[in-house]
Protein backbone atom coordinates (compact mmCIF):
# COMPACT_ATOMS: atom_id res chain seq x y z
CA UNK A 1 0.00 0.00 0.00
CA UNK A 2 1.38 3.35 -1.05
CA UNK A 3 1.21 6.27 1.40
CA UNK A 4 0.37 9.57 -0.25
CA UNK A 5 1.82 12.64 1.43
CA UNK A 6 -0.35 15.66 0.80
CA UNK A 7 1.40 19.01 0.97
CA UNK A 8 -0.61 21.85 2.55
CA UNK A 9 -1.87 24.41 0.07
CA UNK A 10 0.65 27.13 -0.71
CA UNK A 11 -1.86 29.79 0.28
CA UNK A 12 -2.22 28.27 3.76
CA UNK A 13 1.53 28.12 4.21
CA UNK A 14 1.88 31.75 3.18
CA UNK A 15 -0.96 32.77 5.50
CA UNK A 16 0.65 30.98 8.46
CA UNK A 17 4.02 32.61 7.79
CA UNK A 18 2.39 36.01 7.44
CA UNK A 19 0.51 35.69 10.74
CA UNK A 20 3.55 34.29 12.54
CA UNK A 21 5.57 37.32 11.48
CA UNK A 22 2.84 39.71 12.59
CA UNK A 23 2.40 37.90 15.91
CA UNK A 24 6.15 38.12 16.52
CA UNK A 25 5.98 41.88 16.01
CA UNK A 26 3.02 42.19 18.39
CA UNK A 27 4.80 40.17 21.09
CA UNK A 28 7.98 42.22 20.65
CA UNK A 29 6.26 45.54 21.40
CA UNK A 30 7.68 47.29 24.43
CA UNK A 31 5.50 48.62 27.20
CA UNK A 32 4.98 52.41 26.91
CA UNK A 33 6.98 54.79 29.08
CA UNK A 34 6.29 58.32 30.30
CA UNK A 35 8.59 60.80 32.05
CA UNK A 36 7.99 63.47 34.66
CA UNK A 37 10.59 66.26 34.62
CA UNK A 38 11.14 68.30 37.77
CA UNK A 39 13.30 71.42 37.94
CA UNK A 40 13.46 73.91 40.80
CA UNK A 41 16.04 76.16 39.12
CA UNK A 42 13.96 79.01 37.72
CA UNK A 43 17.01 80.80 36.36
CA UNK A 44 18.08 77.75 34.36
CA UNK A 45 14.57 77.45 32.90
CA UNK A 46 14.48 81.16 32.04
CA UNK A 47 17.93 81.08 30.42
CA UNK A 48 16.94 78.11 28.25
CA UNK A 49 13.72 79.84 27.19
CA UNK A 50 15.53 83.10 26.41
CA UNK A 51 18.20 81.25 24.42
CA UNK A 52 15.53 79.44 22.39
CA UNK A 53 13.85 82.76 21.58
CA UNK A 54 17.20 84.27 20.60
CA UNK A 55 17.87 81.38 18.22
CA UNK A 56 14.41 81.75 16.69
CA UNK A 57 15.03 85.46 16.08
CA UNK A 58 18.45 84.76 14.57
CA UNK A 59 16.94 82.17 12.23
CA UNK A 60 14.16 84.57 11.19
CA UNK A 61 16.69 87.29 10.39
CA UNK A 62 18.89 84.83 8.49
CA UNK A 63 15.92 83.58 6.48
CA UNK A 64 15.04 87.13 5.44
CA UNK A 65 18.65 87.71 4.39
CA UNK A 66 18.67 84.48 2.37
CA UNK A 67 15.61 85.66 0.45
CA UNK A 68 17.21 89.05 -0.20
CA UNK A 69 20.36 87.37 -1.50
CA UNK A 70 18.42 85.01 -3.74
CA UNK A 71 19.47 81.79 -2.01
CA UNK A 72 17.55 78.86 -3.51
CA UNK A 73 14.93 77.28 -1.24
CA UNK A 74 16.72 73.92 -1.37
CA UNK A 75 19.95 75.51 -0.08
CA UNK A 76 18.40 77.96 2.36
CA UNK A 77 18.51 75.84 5.54
CA UNK A 78 22.19 75.01 5.14
CA UNK A 79 22.96 78.65 4.38
CA UNK A 80 21.05 79.83 7.46
CA UNK A 81 22.79 77.35 9.77
CA UNK A 82 26.16 78.72 8.68
CA UNK A 83 25.35 82.36 9.57
CA UNK A 84 27.55 83.55 12.49
CA UNK A 85 24.58 84.89 14.47
CA UNK A 86 22.71 81.59 14.11
CA UNK A 87 25.78 79.55 15.06
CA UNK A 88 26.38 81.70 18.15
CA UNK A 89 22.71 81.52 19.19
CA UNK A 90 22.70 77.74 18.75
CA UNK A 91 25.81 77.40 20.92
CA UNK A 92 24.19 79.52 23.64
CA UNK A 93 21.04 77.40 23.51
CA UNK A 94 23.04 74.16 23.70
CA UNK A 95 24.88 75.45 26.77
CA UNK A 96 21.67 76.64 28.44
CA UNK A 97 19.97 73.29 27.78
CA UNK A 98 22.92 71.40 29.31
CA UNK A 99 22.63 73.51 32.47
CA UNK A 100 18.87 72.93 32.53
CA UNK A 101 19.33 69.20 32.05
CA UNK A 102 21.77 69.05 34.95
CA UNK A 103 19.27 70.90 37.15
CA UNK A 104 16.38 68.63 36.18
CA UNK A 105 15.34 65.41 37.89
CA UNK A 106 13.62 62.95 35.57
CA UNK A 107 11.32 60.21 36.82
CA UNK A 108 10.36 57.56 34.27
CA UNK A 109 7.34 55.32 34.50
CA UNK A 110 6.55 52.20 32.48
CA UNK A 111 3.09 50.68 32.04
CA UNK A 112 2.35 47.44 33.81
CA UNK A 113 1.27 44.29 31.98
CA UNK A 114 -2.49 43.85 32.37
CA UNK A 115 -2.33 41.01 34.96
CA UNK A 116 0.01 43.07 37.16
CA UNK A 117 -2.26 46.12 36.82
CA UNK A 118 -5.32 44.11 37.84
CA UNK A 119 -3.47 42.47 40.73
CA UNK A 120 -2.44 45.87 42.05
CA UNK A 121 -6.08 46.95 42.04
CA UNK A 122 -7.03 43.78 43.91
CA UNK A 123 -4.28 44.44 46.45
CA UNK A 124 -5.65 47.92 47.18
CA UNK A 125 -9.44 47.70 47.12
CA UNK A 126 -11.46 50.75 48.11
CA UNK A 127 -12.86 51.01 51.58
CA UNK A 128 -16.61 50.66 51.89
CA UNK A 129 -16.97 54.43 52.05
CA UNK A 130 -14.72 54.90 49.02
CA UNK A 131 -16.62 52.24 47.07
CA UNK A 132 -19.87 54.06 47.84
CA UNK A 133 -18.32 57.10 46.18
CA UNK A 134 -17.54 55.07 43.05
CA UNK A 135 -13.79 54.72 43.62
CA UNK A 136 -11.97 51.72 42.12
CA UNK A 137 -9.11 51.64 44.61
CA UNK A 138 -8.02 52.74 48.05
CA UNK A 139 -7.02 56.36 47.55
CA UNK A 140 -4.77 56.26 50.60
CA UNK A 141 -2.58 53.30 49.60
CA UNK A 142 -2.94 52.75 45.86
CA UNK A 143 -1.14 55.87 44.52
CA UNK A 144 2.19 55.06 46.23
CA UNK A 145 1.91 51.40 45.23
CA UNK A 146 1.27 52.29 41.58
CA UNK A 147 4.09 54.84 41.47
CA UNK A 148 6.58 52.37 42.92
CA UNK A 149 5.39 49.55 40.65
CA UNK A 150 5.68 51.64 37.48
CA UNK A 151 8.84 53.60 38.27
CA UNK A 152 11.98 52.48 36.46
CA UNK A 153 15.48 53.78 37.05
CA UNK A 154 18.42 53.48 34.67
CA UNK A 155 22.10 54.13 35.30
CA UNK A 156 24.38 56.08 32.97
CA UNK A 157 24.86 53.03 30.75
CA UNK A 158 21.11 52.65 30.33
CA UNK A 159 20.88 49.50 32.42
CA UNK A 160 17.89 49.23 34.74
CA UNK A 161 18.70 49.48 38.45
CA UNK A 162 16.51 49.38 41.57
CA UNK A 163 14.20 52.37 41.73
CA UNK A 164 11.64 53.97 44.00
CA UNK A 165 10.14 51.94 46.82
CA UNK A 166 6.52 52.20 47.91
CA UNK A 167 7.63 53.89 51.13
CA UNK A 168 9.68 56.45 49.17
CA UNK A 169 6.72 57.12 46.87
CA UNK A 170 4.51 57.76 49.88
CA UNK A 171 7.12 60.11 51.36
CA UNK A 172 7.06 62.21 48.19
CA UNK A 173 3.27 62.23 48.02
CA UNK A 174 3.12 63.44 51.61
CA UNK A 175 5.92 66.01 51.35
CA UNK A 176 5.15 67.64 48.01
CA UNK A 177 2.47 70.28 47.37
CA UNK A 178 -0.86 68.90 46.18
CA UNK A 179 -0.31 69.89 42.53
CA UNK A 180 3.07 68.13 42.32
CA UNK A 181 1.86 65.08 44.22
CA UNK A 182 -1.01 64.80 41.73
CA UNK A 183 1.45 65.16 38.82
CA UNK A 184 3.53 62.31 40.24
CA UNK A 185 0.54 59.98 40.58
CA UNK A 186 -0.94 61.07 37.26
CA UNK A 187 2.31 60.26 35.42
CA UNK A 188 2.17 56.67 36.69
CA UNK A 189 -1.56 56.43 36.00
CA UNK A 190 -1.52 57.86 32.48
CA UNK A 191 1.24 55.60 31.20
CA UNK A 192 -1.14 52.70 31.89
CA UNK A 193 -4.13 54.36 30.27
CA UNK A 194 -2.67 55.87 27.09
CA UNK A 195 -3.82 54.03 23.98
CA UNK A 196 -1.14 53.60 21.32
CA UNK A 197 -3.52 51.98 18.83
CA UNK A 198 -5.46 53.55 15.97
CA UNK A 199 -8.86 51.86 16.01
CA UNK A 200 -9.56 53.05 12.49
CA UNK A 201 -12.96 53.31 10.81
CA UNK A 202 -13.55 49.63 10.21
Amino acid sequence: MTTVITEPPAAAVARDAHWSAKMARLKARKLPERSLRLCDDDEAKKNATDAALELAKARTTARAESVEQGIAEADREEWMLARPDVVAAQLRLDAAERVLEDATVVLTFRALPRPAWEQLLRDHPPTEAQADQGMEYNVETYPAALIASCHIERDQSGAEVPGMSEQEAQELLDAWPDSEAKALFTSALLVNQTLRADLGKG
